[in-house]
C-alpha cells in the first residue's frame, strides 16, 4: 500500500500547487487527481520501488557551464511571485553552508530552481530535495536537465561552488503515480576533487520520526524583495493532514525541496539540524500551510539508493 492513500492524496491535490518555478508562473504539481496505479506499473514498483535518472559525464560538464552568473542572476528577475508572506522570515542564523539552490532546466525547457540540501550519507555525495524538482509526477518522460547544486547561495555568490548532479532517485510511485515527493540526488566532486559533504558537511535524516514537533521549513522563495537571492523560513509544529504533515507556512515557488529541520534552533543556527521532511506543496496560491511527506520506508529506500551510488 502507497505510503500516502490515493483517495487522501486525491483530496490533497484538488487543493494544494506544486512549489518549482518556471518562467513566471508555479508549475510541476498540478492540482489534478492522482491516477491509480496500472497492474504493470505495480508490478515494476514492486520489484524496484526507486526510479533513477543518471546523467552524463558530458551532461554534467554542460549544465556547470550553463549556469553562468548572468543566467543565475536573469533566472531570479524573470518570476516575481508577489510580497513574500508574514510567516516567512529572512535566515539570519550562522551560515547554512548544507543548504543552497538546485538550478535546473524543468522538463518544459524553463530555466528555474528549486531548493536542495546536502545530507549525511556513505558518499558525502547526497543531496535531498523534493520529486517534482527532479520530474513530473505521473509522467515519466518528463524529466529536468543541467542539474546543479549550488550550497549557501546568497544573493549571487557561491562560497562553496556548484556542484553538478549526476544521479537522481525518486520513488517509482512519484513517476506513475505523483505519491511520496521526495528525492535523494548524487553529485559530483567539486573541481578541486572534494566531495560535498567534505566541502560544506551534511545533515543528518530521521525516518519514520514522529509527526508533532517543532521545525524549521527553510527554502529560496520566489517572493519580493528576495527572489530566490537569500534563504527564507518558517518555524511550526507540524500536524497531520491529508496523509502528510503540516505546518503554518507561506513559503512559496522556488522554496520546493527546501529542508525540514527539528532539533534546530532558527534564530541561532545552532543544533543538529535533523532533516524530517522537504517543503513539497502549498494549501493556495496565496499559501498558508506548506505540506511535507512523512518520510517512512519508500523514503529511506531512495536515500539508501543515492548514498550508496
Amino acid at each position: 500500500m502507497p505510503e500516502t492513500s490515493p483517495s487522501l492524496f486525491r483530496s490533497l491535490r484538488g487543493r494544494v500547487t506544486g512549489l518549482a518555478v518556471a518562467g513566471t508562473a508555479l508549475a510541476l504539481l498540478a492540482p489534478v487527481p492522482a491516477m491509480a496505479a496500472s497492474a504493470q506499473a505495480g508490478a515494476t514498483a514492486a520489484a524496484d520501488p526507486v526510479s533513477v535518472l543518471t546523467y552524463t559525464t558530458k551532461e554534467r560538464r554542460e549544465a556547470l557551464a550553463y549556469w553562468t552568473t548572468a543566467r543565475i542572476k536573469a533566472v531570479g528577475k524573470s518570476v516575481d511571485l508577489g510580497p513574500t508572506g508574514p510567516k516567512a522570515k529572512p535566515y539570519k542564523g550562522a551560515t547554512l553552508k548544507t543548504v543552497g539552490r538546485l538550478f535546473f532546466v524543468n522538463a518544459r525547457g524553463a530555466d528555474t530552481w528549486c531548493t536542495a540540501t546536502a545530507v549525511k550519507s556513505a558518499n558525502r555525495s547526497a543531496v535531498m530535495t523534493a520529486a517534482h524538482c527532479v520530474r513530473m509526477g505521473s509522467s515519466p518522460g518528463n524529466t529536468n536537465t543541467s542539474m546543479v547544486f549550488v550550497p549557501a547561495y546568497y544573493k549571487g555568490k557561491q562560497p562553496y561552488g556548484a556542484f553538478a548532479v549526476r544521479s537522481a532517485a525518486t520513488p517509482r510511485t512519484w513517476e506513475n503515480d505523483s505519491l511520496n515527493d521526495m528525492s535523494a540526488l548524487v553529485v559530483d566532486a567539486d573541481k578541486k576533487g572534494r566531495e560535498l559533504t567534505d566541502v560544506v558537511g551534511g545533515q543528518p535524516v530521521s525516518f519514520d520520526r514522529a509527526v508533532g514537533g517543532t521545525v524549521t521549513a527553510l527554502g529560496y522563495s520566489a517572493t519580493r524583495p528576495q527572489l530566490g537571492e537569500e534563504l527564507l523560513r518558517c518555524v511550526g509544529t507540524t500536524k497531520r493532514e491529508h496523509g502528510t504533515q503540516m505546518i503554518p507556512c507561506d513559503l512559496t515557488g522556488g522554496a520546493s525541496g527546501g529542508p525540514w529541520l527539528a532539533d534546530f534552533d532558527a534564530t541561532t543556527g545552532k543544533g543538529k539540524g535533523v532533516l524530517v521532511s522537504v517543503n513539497a506543496s502549498l494549501d493556495s496560491l496565496e499559501p498558508t500551510k506548506m505540506y511535507g511527506e512523512v518520510l517512512r520506508s519508500t523514503a529511506k529506500k531512495v536515500y539508501d539508493k543515492a548514498q550508496k551510488s
